[in-house]
């Protein structure tokens, strides 16, 4: 068997083969990230008659097409995490650091058989866990536009955050889209803002919230001189949350019709509390159920297992989860959590009863995800629809 090492790059790669014994067979191949590049480094390995495994890291999203590339041409090929690889690098006692050094590190791990392949999942799960994934960005986005929004209104009209329960709900919006400051707010036509405030939120407000607002704007301790500049701000802001909103909805759309034809998530979608995104998510992270031999080696993988500090007789008392393994699984599943202890009376009374011991309402949400890990990992592995029993 031969091993084939490549450092993964954005312009170009570079392999390092060796043989059992760990010798090098020739200097290291650079190859460019093309298809040219790749089909120059098969091209190299033809006159070897043993058979060839390769190894790669998991590098940002540089390393998936050359996978690809190697897979469809019938060969093996592992994807390191990079952790592992570091890990051995570190092991030497010279510091060294380079792309040449990098693949032989790589080749070698291979071949002594230390390097854990990362599971790489089918199509399906694969786009899963992609959408998923730019979600949670475009999710992540929108809550810094928000943050962003309030932080000017605090500046032009501070006392608006008071009017509403939600600043970003459909009447809200309709008035800050027309008049974002509080001398605009305090001008505004009575009649006129009673209408708007009716129209966009279906007649749950009318003139008595429209004469609270132009109250309290009259009396507003808002920065006047920079009510131009915020105007301008605050209004592209509100564009940019709606965009990004409406993209967020056609995610949801494109996940729902993924789920539909993948029997494990309409599997994952039977448990109170995980709905289309999040069971999306949670699905694209785990990925092939099998990989997991028991629910704690999932609890694992979620990173929700306690870390442990013991060193000689000190035992630290107080346990925090270990936060390894994928944050997007974990971040999945901490949201279901606070979902499904609303809908799941024994979850409602796990997150009690961690309360009630003076945990923190984090402790008591780890608690809760730890046990809707474990009915998502029964689903999966049995493949069959959650039941309350």
């Amino acid at each position: 068997m031969l091993y084939v090492g490549i450092d993964i790059a954005k312009r170009s790669h570079e392999a390092t083969i060796l043989d059992e014994t760990g010798n090098k067979l020739t200097s290291s191949v650079k190859f460019a990230n093309s298809v040219e590049g790749v089909q120059m480094l098969l091209e190299r390995l033809e006159g070897y008659d043993q058979p060839i495994s390769f190894a790669l890291e998991a590098t940002g999203h540089y390393w998936l097409a050359l996978y690809e590339r190697l897979t469809t041409s019938g060969y093996q090929v592992a994807v390191l995490n990079p952790l592992q690889t570091d890990a051995y690098r570190k092991s030497f006692l010279r510091k060294l650091k380079s792309d040449t050094h990098d693949s032989w590190v790589i080749a070698d791990l291979l071949r002594i058989g230390r390097g854990q392949a990362a599971v790489i999942p089918d199509k399906q799960i694969f786009q899963l866990r992609e959408l998923a994934r730019f979600r949670f960005s475009l999710v992540d986005q929108i809550g810094d536009l928000k943050r962003k929004l309030l932080s000017i209104l605090d500046r032009v009209f501070p006392e608006y955050e008071t009017l509403f329960s939600d600043v970003f709900r459909k009447g809200s919006r309709a008035v800050l889209a027309q008049a974002s400051t509080a001398d605009e707010l305090a001008q505004f036509e009575l009649a006129e803002l009673t209408e708007l405030l009716s129209s966009a939120s279906r007649g749950r407000f009318g003139e008595q919230k429209a004469r609270q607002i132009k109250s309290l704007a009259e009396k507003s301790l808002g920065v006047s001189f920079l009510a131009d500049a915020c105007q301008i701000e605050l209004r592209c802001l509100l564009s940019h949350v709606a965009l990004l909103e409406a993209q967020v909805a056609l995610v949801d759309e494109h996940l729902a019709r993924l789920l539909v034809v993948i029997p494990e998530g309409q599997y994952l979608l039977s448990i109170k509390g995980i709905g289309t995104a999040l069971g999306a998510a949670i699905l694209g992270e785990i990925g092939d159920i099998s990989r997991f031999p028991s629910p704690e080696k999932l609890v694992a993988y979620a990173g929700l297992d306690p870390s442990v500090y013991r060193t000689g007789q000190f035992v630290a008392e107080e346990v925090h989860i270990s936060k390894r393994g994928s944050p997007y699984l974990r971040r999945a599943i901490w949201l279901a959590a606070g979902m499904a202890r609303q809908y799941n009376p024994d979850l409602q009374e796990v997150y009690e009863r961690k309360i009630a011991q003076g945990k923190h309402h984090n402790d008591a949400i780890a608690a809760v995800g730890h046990r809707l890990l474990n009915r998502v990992y029964i689903v999966l592995k049995h493949k069959r629809p959650y039941e309350t029993r």
